[in-house]
């Protein structure tokens, strides 16, 4: 495999209503792989099945998903006891990526859903600032979820917004298996 390293790492977010920020970010996460780059990925508030956790496990050690989080429903149907356990869980994904950046463990970091981590006020905007602020220098991050605060959004390099035109949920199709996860 080719061994590609970055010269400089900047910050990608992928946000919006639309459908499509975890896939831009696999799919970016893809390329790095395919040109010899390691590849983390945390997931956050995911914990079911989805197909890209098959394929990306095929891939070896260059391409990881980690997720610290035991499968629970939607954040919004969880008990006060439920959401304690799922506090703890997202502070030992968080802890993983402290050590991911001061280790300097992969060439690109993709932190999934860490938007929704912070409306749900499970991490502050101060640390996800303070990843932003203290990754390796040659280290791509790549950051997904909705409602971007604006501290966030001023460290970014890039932000691409996925805006839903038309969906089929609105249709009544429910979310199918192979296609949403």
């Amino acid at each position: 495999m080719i061994s590609l390293k970055l010269e400089k790492g900047l910050v990608q977010i992928y946000t919006g209503e639309g459908k499509g920020k975890t896939t831009a970010a696999i799919g970016q996460g893809i390329r790095a792989y395919g040109n010899g780059l390691k590849v983390y990925m945390l997931q956050f508030l995911k914990g079911g099945k989805t197909g890209e956790l098959k394929t990306i496990d095929e891939l070896g050690d260059n391409f990881k998903i980690f997720r610290f989080e035991k499968p629970k429903d939607f954040t919004w149907n969880l008990t006060d006891e439920e959401k304690e356990e799922l506090r703890l869980e997202i502070r030992e994904g968080y802890n993983f990526i402290l050590d991911v950046i001061k280790e300097n463990k992969c060439d690109v970091l993709i932190i999934d859903e860490v938007m929704a981590v912070l409306s749900n006020k499970f991490l502050s905007v101060e640390e996800v600032t303070y990843i932003i602020d203290n990754k390796p220098e040659t280290m791509e991050l790549i950051l997904t979820g909705r409602n971007v605060p604006k501290e966030i959004l001023e460290k970014s390099n890039l932000v691409t917004e996925m805006k839903c035109i038309k969906h089929y949920f609105s249709e009544g199709v429910p979310a199918r298996e192979g296609i949403e996860y």
